[in-house]
């Protein structure tokens, strides 16, 4: 029997539920396996095959990805890091010499929202940044910055949409614009004789969305557009860093070489079959492919129809699977893909396989479960102030109470 001082997971119940559904995990292991040796297989005669072999698909704008020169000229997914060290300190005195006087940079952003047992429909966003320039004689910056959404601007009649998507939206705008304050504080740095400066962006630089898009998608979609040109217009190099992708476009791009058009194998993704395939070593990547995804339209020149953006695959921790790195394509054909690559592996090794400034952004911004209680508590004084008719049902006061 339960009584109320059990947990709220109750592990008697979660053993009952993973012991019935045994069968069904173990078909999903053998289906796993099965389909890793097939895809490795096809990554093998993807790196083997010659140019020619992709004249079809160079027009392509939903091949998933199309490979850079780097593929062909090494005949290889794996590009080796090259370095070794016997403890981390000679890794922390490697990265220092990657870091050494070079500006990077990493925002990030947490939101909150009203939910509906809530009068008064209002949310906020906090946009945390950390603004690094490794050198002993300027300081590093890290602050925020809290906007608070008014119900005016979350129930806005322009287009459909709950209130909590306009808080998700405006915390991505915000984003967005913050980095771009970066391009524009560091446009000039190849003139003035700096060491290339790197922003870090939290999350992939390929927003795809797989049903109808709303305005708002849209929209989205065309911010991270316009971030991959304002990169390439300052020539600020920027990453978008996916600690666990589940991307399939490596994955698309060989069912397509094969002639296979059909959506690829749902049981695996490009980071397990590039972990099979031989991004075995601390700081070994893949070479660089240009991102051809579907539904990515405003990510083509429409002079030359190329990709704007691509991305690699980099192995930053020991054991754990690769991460992604999303990349302009400037980058790559600037001969900068390298140096951006030794920035992040550099951030890995001071943040312990995450990236350092993409962690401390996140610290920055976030805002607890204390504080929604400060956020809520302080909205209601406010209204009574003021005399608003706001008010915190009994069931989110419970909560707050429980939780």
């Amino acid at each position: 029997m339960l009584t109320e001082a059990d947990n709220l997971l109750h592990p008697e119940l979660l053993k009952q539920e993973l012991d019935a559904k045994r069968d069904e995990f173990s078909r999903l292991a053998e289906d796993r396996a099965r389909d890793l040796d097939i895809y490795s297989g096809q990554f093998s005669r993807l790196v083997e095959s010659p140019p020619e072999a992709f004249r079809d698909l160079s027009r392509s704008q939903s091949c998933g990805a199309f490979p850079s020169t780097e593929m062909f000229d090494r005949r290889s997914l794996t590009i080796a890091f090259g370095e070794s060290w016997s403890n981390h300190e000679e890794a922390r005195n490697w990265a220092a010499g990657i870091l050494d006087g070079r500006t990077t940079f990493a925002a990030d952003g947490s939101q909150l929202f009203a939910e509906r047992e809530v009068s008064l429909p209002i949310g906020a966003v906090q946009i945390g940044w950390f603004e690094n320039p490794h050198r002993d004689d300027a300081a590093y910056e890290k602050n925020a910055r809290f906007i608070l959404l008014s119900p005016s601007e979350l129930l806005s009649a322009d287009e459909p949409a709950i209130p909590e998507t306009r808080v998700s939206e405006r915390r991505f705008r915000e984003e967005i614009e913050t980095a771009l304050g970066f391009f524009e504080r560091h446009r000039g740095w190849e003139s003035r004789g700096e060491r290339m400066p790197v922003a870090f962006y939290d999350g992939t630089l390929f927003l795809s969305i797989a049903l109808e898009r709303t305005q708002i998608q849209t929209n989205m979609i065309e911010r991270l557009a316009g971030l991959i040109k304002a990169s390439e217009r300052t020539r600020v190099p920027v990453v978008g860093y996916v600690d666990r992708s589940y991307a399939r476009d490596l994955m698309t791009l060989a069912d397509e070489l094969r002639g296979h058009s059909g959506p690829a194998i749902r049981t695996v993704d490009d980071v397990s079959a590039v972990a099979r395939a031989g991004i075995t070593n601390w700081g070994d990547r893949t070479p660089f492919f240009f991102g051809r995804r579907r539904g990515l339209e405003s990510y083509f020149e429409e002079s030359t129809g190329e990709s704007i953006a691509g991305f690699v695959y980099l192995r930053t921790t020991a054991d754990g699977p690769p991460a992604r790195l999303d990349v302009p394509s400037w980058v790559f054909r600037s001969g900068l893909l390298d140096q951006l690559v030794d920035v992040v592996r550099a951030e890995c090794v001071v943040g312990l396989g995450y990236p350092y400034p993409l962690e401390t952004a996140d610290q920055t911004a976030v805002i607890t479960v204390r504080d929604r209680e400060v956020f809520l508590h302080a909205l209601q004084g406010f209204a009574s102030e003021n005399e608003l008719d706001f008010r915190i049902s009994r069931k989110a006061a419970s909560k707050g109470r429980r939780r």
